[in-house]
C-alpha cells in the first residue's frame, strides 16, 4: 500500500505534465490549470500523509523500485527514501508549489500557451520531488538535471523576446558548470567507496581514512551547490532568471531549485563534517555572497530584480550556516525564506499584473490604497525578511547570526551588515511601490485595482506562514531540531536564551530597525525617487551595474571563446577545407591525365601489351 502511495506522490505531477502536453490545448485553459494544480495538490496531500506517519512511527520509508546499475563493485538502485529531511522539503515544495499553481491560473489566464506553462510547472515539481526523495546521489542527480532543464524552459517561456532566451541559456549554461562539479564528486565517491547510497556512504566514509579523496569530493559537490544555489561566482544567472513569468520566479527562488544545494549539503552532512577546510570555504563564500548581493539590491529599480538579489543574499546566509556545521539552522531559514519570499514574489506579480507589466518601481507609488491585500501581505513578508520580531525571519536569521558570532566574528559582522542592508532595500521597495503618490501613467492609474481572489488567496496563506512560521523552532521549544536529529545526529545547534543570546537578538533587531528608519527617512520623509540610469555616478554606478561582474565574465570568458570560434570559422576551417579540396584536385588531375590513354582502341591496347611484355623479357634477360 505504502509503495503505491509513494508512487502516487512522485508520479502525479508527471501525469499532470503529460495531460497538459497532449490534451491541455484542446481541454481549454480552465481544465488545464485545474489539472495542473490538482496534480501538485495530490502530491502535497501524500506528503502530509507520510509526514504524519513518520511522526507516529519514527521510521523512514524506503522503497527500492529496481536494481539500476551494477559495474564491478559499484551498485546503484533506483530507490526512494522518505525520511525527516526529504519529507520536510516535500511539504514546502508541494505546499507552496500548489499555491503557486493556483495563483498561475489567474496570472497566466490571458496567455495563449497556458497549457504549456502548466505542463512545464508540473514537470519542474516532478523533478524537484525526484531530487528530494532519491535514496542515492544518482537519483538526486536526475532531479538536479531535470530542474535545470525546466528552469531553462520556464525562464525562456516568452521565447519571442530574445533577451528572455538569452537569460534562459545563461541559467542553463551556468548550472552546467556547477553540475560538472557534482558529477566529478559523484565519480570520486563511487570510485573510493563503491556506492552512492546515502546510508552506505555514511558508514563507508565513517570508517575511511582517505581524507584527500573526501575533501576533494566535498569540494566538487559544493561547486555543484554553488551553481544551483547561486553563490559566488556562479550567481549571475539568478537575477536574469526574472525574465520568466512571476510564478516561475516564485517557484525557482522560494521553494525549489535554489534550495537544492542546501538540501544536498545537508543530506551529505556526514561527509562535509569530515572536511573542515571545505566547510570554511562554504562559510566564507556564503558570507561574501550575502554581502555582495545585498549591496547590489540597494540600488535596483526593477521590483523583481530587488527580490532576486535578496534571494541570492539569503542563500548566502544559509551557506554561512552550513559552513559552520549548523545544518538545522540553514534548514530553518530555508523554510521561513520559502514562506516570505514566495509571498513577496507573488505579491510583486500582483503589482505587475495591476500595472499591465510595469516592473520599474520609479513608475509606481501609492498602491496601498487600491491594493490593500497585496500591500498588507507584502508588508508582513517584508517585516519577516527584515528580521523584525516576532515574524518568521527574525527567528531563523537570528539563529544564523548567533552561530556566526560563536564561530567567526568577522563573518558575523558581514552577516549583520547584509541583514541591515536587507531591511533597507526591502523597505525601499515597499515605500517606492506602495507609499506617497502614484508616479505611473494616467491610463495605468485609471485601471488600478486589487488582484482577483486566485491571486490574493495564496498571498494571504503565505503571509500568515511568514508571520507565524518561526514557531517551528522557537528557542526552548525547538521542534525542528528534534525532528531532524536522526539526520543530523548530535550536530544540531541549540540556543538556550542567555544574556549573550538576548544581546545578539537586540543587536540584530536594532540593525533591522536602523535599515527601516534609514529607508523611511530617504524615501518617505525626503520623497526621494531614484535617478535615471545615466544620472548615477561614482560608487553608486558600480553597485548599480552589479560590480560589472557580467562584463568581467564577458571579457575574460565569453569574448575569448567567441574569438577562438571566429578563428576556427574564418581561418582554420577554410585552411583545412583548402587542404582537403587540394588533395581532391590533385587526384582529379591525375585521373584526367590517366583517362586519356583509355581510348577504347583495341589495336592500341594490343600494341601496349606487346611493348609491355617485351620490356619485361628484356629486363629479365639483362638482369641475368
Amino acid at each position: 500500500m505504502d509503495n503505491s502511495l509513494v508512487l502516487l506522490l512522485l508520479l502525479t505531477p508527471f501525469v499532470g505534465f503529460l495531460f497538459n502536453v497532449f490534451f491541455g490545448k484542446s481541454a481549454g485553459k480552465a481544465i488545464s490549470g485545474a489539472i495542473g494544480t490538482a496534480a501538485i495538490a495530490i502530491s502535497f496531500v501524500m506528503s502530509v500523509y507520510f509526514f504524519m506517519q513518520l511522526q507516529q512511527t519514527g521510521k523512514p520509508i524506503s522503497v527500492k523500485l529496481l536494481d539500476w546499475i551494477e559495474i564491478g563493485k559499484l551498485k546503484v538502485d533506483l530507490g526512494i527514501l522518505l525520511d525527516q529531511l526529504s519529507l520536510l522539503w516535500l511539504l514546502f515544495v508541494t505546499g507552496i508549489g500548489s499555491l503557486i499553481h493556483l495563483y498561475s491560473i489567474s496570472y497566466m489566464h490571458d496567455d495563449e500557451n497556458m497549457h504549456k506553462f502548466f505542463a512545464y510547472l508540473n514537470l519542474f515539481v516532478f523533478f524537484m520531488i525526484t531530487l528530494v526523495v532519491g535514496s542515492n546521489l544518482l537519483v538526486m542527480f536526475i532531479g538536479w538535471e531535470g530542474v535545470g532543464l525546466c528552469s531553462y524552459l520556464l525562464i525562456g517561456f516568452w521565447y519571442k523576446n530574445q533577451n528572455y532566451n538569452d537569460a534562459a541559456k545563461k541559467a542553463f549554461i551556468m548550472n552546467r558548470i556547477g553540475d560538472l562539479g557534482f558529477l566529478v564528486g559523484m565519480f570520486i565517491l563511487a570510485f573510493n567507496y563503491g556506492t552512492l547510497n546515502y546510508h552506505e556512504l555514511a558508514t563507508a566514509i565513517g570508517a575511511s581514512h582517505n581524507t584527500t579523496a573526501l575533501s576533494l569530493a566535498a569540494l566538487c559537490l559544493f561547486i555543484g551547490a554553488t551553481g544551483k544555489s547561486a553563490q559566488l561566482p556562479l550567481y549571475t544567472w539568478l537575477p536574469d532568471a526574472m525574465a520568466g513569468p512571476t510564478p516561475v520566479s516564485a517557484l525557482i527562488h522560494a521553494a525549489t531549485m535554489v534550495t537544492a544545494g542546501i538540501f544536498m549539503i545537508t543530506r551529505m552532512n556526514f561527509m562535509f563534517d569530515l572536511a573542515p577546510e571545505v566547510q570554511n570555504i562554504i562559510a566564507i563564500v556564503g558570507g561574501i555572497t550575502a554581502l555582495v548581493a545585498a549591496s547590489i539590491g540597494l540600488l535596483q529599480n526593477d521590483i523583481k530584480k530587488v527580490l532576486a538579489y535578496s534571494t541570492v543574499s539569503q542563500l548566502g546566509l544559509m551557506f554561512l550556516a552550513l559552513g559552520m556545521g549548523a545544518y538545522n539552522v540553514a534548514v530553518f531559514h530555508v523554510i521561513t525564506h520559502a514562506f516570505f519570499k514566495a509571498c513577496l514574489f507573488l505579491g510583486s506579480g500582483s503589482v505587475i499584473h495591476a500595472l499591465h507589466g510595469e516592473q520599474d518601481m520609479r513608475k509606481m507609488g501609492g498602491l496601498r490604497k487600491v491594493m490593500p491585500i497585496t500591500f498588507i501581505t507584502m508588508m508582513i513578508s517584508t517585516l519577516a525578511i527584515a528580521g523584525i520580531f516576532p515574524f518568521a525571519g527574525f527567528w531563523s536569521k537570528d539563529e544564523i547570526l548567533m552561530v556566526a558570532f560563536e564561530h567567526n566574528k568577522v563573518l558575523w559582522i558581514i552577516g549583520s551588515i547584509a541583514s541591515i542592508m536587507t531591511a533597507f532595500y526591502m523597505f525601499r521597495l515597499m515605500y517606492l511601490t506602495f507609499f506617497r503618490e502614484f508616479r505611473g501613467t494616467e491610463e495605468q492609474k485609471h485601471h488600478l485595482h486589487e488582484s482577483p481572489s486566485l491571486i490574493t488567496i495564496p498571498l494571504i496563506i503565505l503571509a500568515a506562514l511568514a508571520a507565524v512560521g518561526g514557531a517551528i523552532n522557537l528557542p526552548g521549544s525547538t521542534w525542528l531540531n528534534h525532528f531532524l536529529e536522526p539526520i543530523l545526529v548530535g550536530k544540531h545547534e541549540e540556543h538556550a536564551l542567555g544574556s549573550n543570546e538576548y544581546m545578539l537578538m537586540g543587536i540584530a533587531l536594532t540593525g533591522a530597525i536602523i535599515g527601516i528608519v534609514w529607508a523611511y527617512a530617504k524615501y518617505i520623509k525626503q520623497g526621494f525617487v531614484p535617478q535615471e540610469d545615466e544620472a548615477i555616478t561614482g560608487l553608486n554606478k558600480t553597485i548599480y551595474n552589479k560590480y560589472y561582474v557580467d562584463e568581467v565574465y564577458t571579457a575574460i570568458i565569453v569574448n575569448p571563446i567567441n574569438a577562438l570560434s571566429n578563428f576556427f570559422r574564418t581561418t582554420l576551417e577554410p585552411a583545412l577545407g583548402n587542404v582537403v579540396y587540394g588533395l581532391g584536385s590533385i587526384a582529379n588531375g591525375l585521373g584526367n591525365q590517366g583517362k586519356k590513354i583509355q581510348t577504347g582502341s583495341i589495336g592500341l591496347y594490343l600494341f601496349a601489351f606487346v611493348i609491355g611484355v617485351l620490356s619485361i623479357i628484356i629486363y629479365l634477360f639483362l638482369a641475368q
